[in-house]
């Protein structure tokens, strides 16, 4: 075998050097460099399959539907395009603790009631660990094998022997490769280690899961390129101090983008909420200044969550500002449109922004409902809890459309509400003229505001 060649990648934009630099010359970053082993004598691609098929016309391409493998998780079937697809390979991300084994198992356990056979590669924890996570949320049945392996050559010898219809593996920054002479959790071992199991995927038609860890940055850890290999990637969000968990699709081949999927954290695992606009507006406080509903879209689904806001005197030089759930930019650019197009003090207030459930919006369409609970708070009035509103505010202190208004306002009707203030484009555009809510239409800041 010919001697392997050492180079360093930054972790960051992929930049490749031959001696290690403590600064990234192409993105500036410092400490991102790390060691690679480039193996010319690579057996994995030596052994794969090389196809020799001739092009031909995309007219002549017969396409087929894909067979769907549904969970019986009706939340997590939605977000994937209705269910599995075979031979698809799903990424799954999310911080430490946030429940993201506790669905693999779920989902495992749902596959195999229903005649699937599935390997569950425990790579983190050990088999009497695991065991006792499947037993505490219902995760036991006869088709679901679990092992805890973390050598990749190991885990190929399982699947070449045993035909399994779905892997799960947790995680792909534990696993490793002994030809890759680096550490597990490297760009090298992870990039090696993911490409070897979707190609195996690809080949034995089996559907594939992989658990990711995240950075401190909130971006799956490992290099960009795995995110590029896969068919689906999700992520778990959630508040650590809430109970509600959010898997949100942020890439799939086979179905739409932007999805989302709504669970609660029990003591028996994670349970599906099917009406989380009900959840998130619940609790609301009646005869309080600075609150207000706003129905955004998350995916395709309309949720109508709670903006609160808190404006007090400032004893300092320096006011403060706190923002929790939506960008806090945004938050101080709607502050300077208040104070420059209606005339509001806000320069020496506290101001404190809070969507209530620990939900983050990063939609514009709850720009004109953080106007008006800042303003709300401010002069201390009451915002009546029939009412909501949605629209998106520009520096001139106009009231722009959004999208799917149609949508916002069914569900706004739904839950009970009277009473909506919406963009005067939206208004006009809206199918739904039969709506029992009563809608007001508003071009600026400043008529919203004379409406409350």
């Amino acid at each position: 075998m010919s001697k392997a060649k050492v180079f360093y990648t930054c972790g960051e934009c992929g930049y490749q050097s031959a001696k290690w630099l403590g600064k990234c010359p192409e993105c500036n970053q410092w400490n991102t460099l790390v060691e690679e082993v480039d193996l010319a004598d690579n057996q994995f691609f030596k052994s794969r399959e090389q196809k020799t098929e001739a092009p031909i016309s995309i007219t002549k391409v017969n396409v087929e539907p894909e067979a769907r493998i549904p969970s019986d998780i009706a939340e997590f079937d939605n977000i994937i395009g209705g269910g599995l697809v075979k031979g698809s390979v799903v990424l799954i991300g999310g911080s430490p603790g946030i429940g993201k084994s506790t669905l693999l198992l779920q989902i495992a356990q749902k596959y195999a009631q229903g005649g699937k056979k599935v390997l569950y590669v425990s790579a983190e924890e050990s088999i009497n660990q695991a065991k006792l996570r499947a037993h505490r949320v219902g995760s036991e049945s006869n088709n679901l094998f679990i092992v805890n392996q973390t050598n990749l050559d190991v885990i190929i010898e399982f699947l070449k022997k045993t035909r399994f219809e779905i892997v799960i593996i947790d995680s792909i920054q534990a696993l490793y490769k002994a030809e890759v002479n680096s550490i597990p959790g490297s760009i090298s071992q992870v990039r090696e280690c993911a490409g070897e199991l979707t190609f195996l995927a690809k080949s034995k038609i089996f559907s594939l899961f992989l658990i990711g860890h995240i950075t401190k940055e909130g971006a799956l850890a490992g290099p960009k390129i795995l995110e590029h290999m896969v068919d689906t990637v999700l992520y778990f969000e959630g508040e650590q101090h809430h109970n509600y968990r959010i898997l949100r699709g942020v890439k799939n081949r086979f179905g739409a983008t932007n999805e989302v999927a709504i669970f609660e954290m029990s003591q028996e695992g994670l349970k599906e909420v099917k009406n989380p606009s009900n959840i998130f507006i619940s609790e609301r406080a009646d005869n309080i200044s600075g609150s207000i509903v706003v129905p955004v879209i998350e995916g395709s689904r309309p949720i109508m969550v709670e903006i609160q806001s808190l404006v007090s005197y400032s004893g300092y030089a320096q006011a403060t500002r706190r923002v929790t759930g939506v960008d806090y930019n945004k938050v101080n650019l709607l502050i300077a449109v208040l104070e420059k197009r209606a005339k509001l003090k806000l320069a020496n207030k506290d101001i404190f922004v809070n969507v209530a459930g620990g939900v983050k919006i990063s939609e514009p369409a709850s720009d004109l409902a953080v106007v008006l609970a800042v303003a709300s708070s401010l002069k201390d009035i009451k915002i009546p809890t029939e009412l909501c509103a949605f629209g998106e505010v520009g520096l001139g202190g106009e009231v722009r459309a959004v999208s799917l208004a149609d949508k916002r306002v069914h569900e706004a009707s739904k839950l009970g509400f009277k009473k909506c203030i919406i963009p005067t484009v939206n208004a006009k555009r809206l199918t739904r003229k039969k709506s029992k809510l009563d809608i007001i239409e508003v071009s600026t800041v400043l008529e919203a505001l004379n409406v409350i």
